[in-house]
């Protein structure tokens, strides 16, 4: 029986253990400490290093084309990787960016991803922060 992965989306430094296991995102790794082990890379959810200079118009095309040349059969395969690996089915998204900000600066890949996602799945990736998650433990 196959389990179907949760997955959740954060910012590096609000993520908590408890939340699920920690994924990485970006194309760099975090030049700061993390008081947690990140549970593995889902490559095919990074943008690439020049992606990053773009606006939001052009970034947003890009990184759906990429999502859709990568599939969802092949970007489930690699998070179903990292879940075993990881040992849980609930997976956390992390990357840089403050979504807490106004508009214009308040938009993401972590958030573009899970809109696509949402679109090809039916399965939603919901943003956590401190405000409003859901640790774990609560959920089974």
């Amino acid at each position: 029986m196959e389990v179907e992965l949760q997955l959740f989306t954060n910012r590096y430094q609000r993520f908590r253990p408890d939340q699920g296991a920690p994924v990485r995102t970006t194309v760099g790794k975090p030049r700061f400490q993390l008081p947690y082990d990140v549970a593995g890379f889902a490559r095919l959810l990074a943008p690439s290093y020049a992606m990053l200079r773009m606006q939001e118009g052009p970034y947003r095309h890009i990184y759906l084309e990429r999502l859709e040349a990568a599939g969802v059969d092949l970007i489930s395969e690699q998070l179903a990787e990292i879940a075993d690996a990881a040992g849980s089915d609930r997976l956390v998204l992390l990357c840089f960016c403050d979504l807490n900000v106004p508009p214009p600066d308040n938009w993401c890949h972590r958030r573009m991803f899970g809109a696509w996602w949402g679109d090809q799945t039916g399965n939603e990736v919901r943003e956590l922060d401190r405000r409003r998650e859901t640790p774990v433990a609560t959920l089974f």
